[in-house]
């Protein structure tokens, strides 16, 4: 067997409690047997579900605390509230005390992001933190980020951005070289806002790359796999992945439309009723659920907070392949030994301002 993983789970976070996240990781540790976990949260909320699965009590610690950071709180209230105190702030605390390989939270997207950055803080060359998460495409699976953590980008941070994405990729698909992609309005070299343009031309004219850049992409390209990893800000990523998620439901209520319409699309539902599942399997946001904080000093995985224990159950399973890969660790490598050199000469040129320059802001 291999040597354990320690997950620690801020068991209070998400629509659903400690009910999904005690639930997911009892399906997570059926598939990683080595994995142990550090359970945050209220005591006696927490024992009476850990009695249904004994292996998984007998592989966790629970560290009692019942306070718990609320969906709606701001940023600067949760960490003002909940600092040190919180189950969201002592599973991330674990981390960087090196008590747990990374941590998992379906809880508050914003104050989570605010307490891993106050807490783990950011690897050297990284000024801010973004969110990666897997998107399916036609036939296999990509990379998306940033999905929310930042409005903009300068032309530096999307190749921060580019970097820590092909290095997770590399990971998480077991890619040696992924293709990277810049998100854009068009595939033209003239289109774009000026720092999106700016970061294309040196990705293209960099040659020491650990990925291949294959340029502009839009957004219906996403879906058909044009890039192993795709790059944008928060702003435009969250937009995509809310409308992806959209478009996918939408399908799903037309399929069912369509099957009840009359008796005979109801024979011919019945008898494609395979067809339907593997498509539904594919559309399944649970699947690919897990959205990865890259740039800190340590692993956080957010999981969609209203979600089930089956798409808890991924975000751990995400994060674990990534704590396995050592992601952090070769992120900071690759960073100085790539990326900052030709960000500080494109810098020194005045192709670009330096990174940190402009202010803003289951699986198949």
């Amino acid at each position: 067997m291999a040597s354990p993983v320690i997950i620690a789970l801020d068991a209070m976070g998400g629509d659903g409690g400690p009910a999904i996240a005690i639930a997911g990781a009892a399906i997570a540790l059926v598939r990683h047997p080595e994995i142990r976990f550090r359970l945050h949260g209220d005591k006696a909320l927490i024992d009476p579900l850990l009695a249904p699965h004994p292996r998984l009590a007998r592989v966790s610690e629970l560290v009692h605390t019942n306070v718990a950071i609320a969906s709606d709180e701001r940023p600067s209230q949760a960490l003002m509230r909940g600092r040190y105190v919180s189950s969201m702030w002592q599973a991330i605390d674990g981390v960087k005390k090196g008590q747990a390989s990374l941590a998992v939270s379906g809880g508050n997207t914003g104050a989570l992001m605010a307490m891993a950055k106050v807490c783990l803080k950011m690897i050297p060359g990284i000024d801010r933190p973004v969110i990666a998460a897997v998107w399916p495409t036609v036939d296999a699976e990509c990379l998306v980020l940033d999905l929310g953590a930042n409005v903009g980008f300068s032309a530096a941070q999307l190749i921060d951005t580019a970097l820590m994405g092909a290095i997770t990729a590399q990971a998480l698909f077991d890619l040696p070289r992924p293709s990277v992609a810049l998100l854009n309005i068009g595939v033209e070299e003239v289109k774009g806002l000026e720092d999106i343009k700016r970061a294309h031309l040196a990705l293209k004219a960099a040659t020491n790359l650990p990925f291949e850049y294959r340029g502009f992409v839009e957004g219906d390209q996403i879906g058909h796999g044009a890039a192993d990893v795709v790059v944008t800000d928060g702003f435009t990523g969250n937009i995509a992945l809310k409308t992806a998620e959209g478009t996918a439901r939408q399908i799903a209520a037309y399929l069912k439309q369509s099957m009840r319409r009359s008796p005979l699309a109801m024979v011919g539902g019945f008898l494609a009723q395979g067809a339907f599942r593997v498509l539904m399997r594919k559309m399944d946001p649970r699947r690919l659920n897990g959205g990865v904080f890259l740039g800190l000093n340590g692993l956080v995985i957010k999981s969609h907070g209203g979600t089930d224990a089956t798409g808890y159950a991924s975000a751990i399973d995400i994060g674990y392949d990534i704590a396995r890969a050592g992601l952090v660790a070769k992120i900071a490598r690759d960073l100085e030994a790539t990326i900052g050199g030709i960000k500080g000469s494109l810098a020194a040129d005045g192709a670009m301002p330096a990174s940190g320059s402009r202010k803003s802001h289951g699986r198949t």
